[in-house]
């Protein structure tokens, strides 16, 4: 069966953000039955009037029967957040999975927090994986799970490590507006970001490029401090911009802190040499502006379809 067979099936353990932009995305394109998985019951009724097959799961609900829900899935996207004893898919259903018939595509959303802290070095995919934090720790377990089904049994399994995800309605441009922005200086440190949008760009390049076992980072090219991109937001908005609060001096949850400890350059030539992908935001300013843009669009499209009586 090939990807461009019209029964192409793509199942996702943890409809979020991420995978929501990837199945507007193929429903755009075209020829994909939607389905999935979430913990609440809400936006499970909101997947289901959008036609897209929605289970409820979590570590205490597996898929009451995983080897029907998953028979003629084409393609399994993976972005579960693990615990400490890994993913949970994995947990419930690597082995309905291994023997899935139709599977030709799976992928995982990692992170490229699994590097660890380079102190400001440059890291791609050869780059030894050792985490610094229990994020990137959980992460790394994950990746380690899911490769094992390829080692094991040939499934046809790929590995995904995202920087900072944003977009629209997820990106400093919300934070800046809700009054809760905060431009933290910690000389030398920098972040890399990716856009949702290519995100599913180069999940999409992927489904046409299989190359299981395979692992990909996916960042823009220009790392940046946080602190400059909540200043582009400002200036965006026109609203003032905050102060600089020194890193040593800043009272940070221990889940924001734990970001600042690691600091690398992530490299993404794989994505682009192998795949093909030409990133549509390659920084924190293009992007930026791509969600502004969005939000108008958006804006204009409500309102056009209000008076239209839609």
């Amino acid at each position: 069966m090939s990807l461009d067979d019209k029964s192409k099936r793509l199942f996702c353990f943890g409809y979020g953000y991420s995978c929501d932009y990837l199945g507007y995305e193929l429903q755009r394109l075209g020829g994909w039955t939607l389905s999935g998985t979430t913990r609440d019951q809400d936006k499970r009724k909101n997947l289901l009037t959008r036609r897209i097959r929605t289970h409820l799961f979590d570590y205490n609900y597996p898929l009451p029967d995983a080897d029907k829900i998953l028979r003629d899935v084409t393609h399994v996207l993976i972005s579960t957040p693990p615990d400490d004893e890994g993913d949970p898919a994995f947990l419930a259903h690597a082995h309905d999975i291994a023997r899935m018939p139709n599977l030709q595509w799976l992928g995982y959303l990692s992170t490229t927090g699994v590097y660890g802290d380079r102190q400001g070095g440059v890291v791609d995919e050869s780059a030894e994986i050792r985490p610094t934090s229990k994020r990137g720790s959980r992460r790394a377990l994950a990746e380690d799970q899911w490769l094992s089904l390829y080692r094991d049994y040939g499934t046809p399994v790929h590995i995904f490590r995202l920087a900072g995800i944003y977009g629209p309605g997820r990106s400093a441009l919300d934070s800046v507006r809700a009054g809760v922005a905060r431009r933290i200086d910690k000389p030398g440190q920098v972040f890399n970001r990716i856009h949702v949008e290519d995100i599913a760009q180069t999940i999409i390049a992927s489904f046409h490029r299989p190359n299981p076992g395979a692992a990909y980072n996916l960042a823009d090219d220009a790392p940046e401090p946080s602190h400059e991109v909540i200043r582009y937001a400002c200036e965006l908005l026109e609203l003032e911009v905050p102060p600089l609060i020194p890193f040593n001096e800043a009272d940070m949850a221990p889940i924001a802190l734990s970001f600042y400890k690691d600091n690398k350059h992530v490299l993404n030539n794989r994505i682009k040499e192998e795949l093909g992908v030409q990133l549509r935001y390659p920084n924190y300013k293009l992007g930026l502006e791509g969600c502004l843009a969005a939000e108008a669009a958006a804006s204009q499209a409500f309102k056009e379809a209000n008076y239209s009586g839609i």
